[in-house]
């Protein structure tokens, strides 16, 4: 596993990832973390897998909405505003 340097272990490490994938934590976690996948190959392993499945998640599960929809909700927030003009 890793090599000691890092202050952060192996169970550590997997029950961050999505947290640090996310960007949500500290500049110092985040530095523990990296250092912790720099030096450990099957921690690496599941963020790289972790990361691509993100990319492949977002890239493939886009539901298309149909244009009539899109319409009917501007013409809705629409006749909102006008209805309940900000500040009234």
């Amino acid at each position: 596993m890793g090599t000691g340097e890092s202050d952060v272990d192996c169970n550590e490490t997997i029950e961050r990832l999505y947290i640090y994938l996310d960007g949500e934590l500290t500049e110092e976690r985040r530095i523990e973390i990296k250092r912790h996948l720099d030096d450990c190959p099957p921690c690496l392993h599941a963020f790289d897998f972790e990361a691509e499945l993100r990319v492949v998640i977002a890239d493939r599960c886009k539901d298309r909405v149909p244009d009539a929809l899109r319409q009917r909700i501007h013409d809705a927030l629409k006749a909102e505003r006008e209805d309940h003009p900000a500040g009234a």
